[in-house]
């Protein structure tokens, strides 16, 4: 009973370890990591706007053990040197947290303006992908098709 105390001991501190470790990520996605500090120049106002993606993941462990029961200790002396024995216990985790440009809003005279950010990358990936997938369903269509 008191090795099971013990496991649970152990286990509180990467608990809250986690937690503080969930807490930090999802500072991240606070208006200030979204939205720049505005610079001012002039009559005109520049805010920029992020795209924030938070991943996470994490895990906790246990275990226990017993010691023989009756039918092993009738089985003899090579069950006995076999004493029942138990351990286990275990943790992890990991997390990321990113962010990327998506808009400038530009405050002036006129009013508010806001721009957005193109990035090629993410539409050529979005453009291949969609190809891609298009492409394979007309292949598997015309298998059909043929009755292959």
């Amino acid at each position: 009973m008191n090795d099971e105390l013990q496991l649970i001991m152990e286990k509180i501190p990467s608990q809250r370890e986690a937690n503080a470790l969930v807490e930090r990520l999802f500072v991240v996605a606070e208006p200030g990591a979204v939205y720049s500090e505005p610079v001012t120049q002039g009559e005109y106002t520049v805010i920029t706007a992020r795209e924030v993606t938070i991943g996470l993941g994490f895990g906790f462990g246990g275990g226990g053990g017993t010691g023989p029961g009756e039918d092993e200790e009738s089985a003899g002396e090579e069950r006995a040197s076999s004493v029942g024995a138990g351990y286990g216990t275990g943790g992890g985790g990991g997390g990321t947290a990113a962010g990327r440009p998506v808009a400038v809003i530009e405050i002036g005279p006129s009013g508010v303006r806001v721009e957005p950010i193109v990035d090629p990358t993410k539409i050529s990936i979005a453009l291949f992908t969609a190809a891609g997938s298009m492409g394979f369903m007309l292949l598997k269509m015309l298998q059909q098709m043929r009755g292959d």
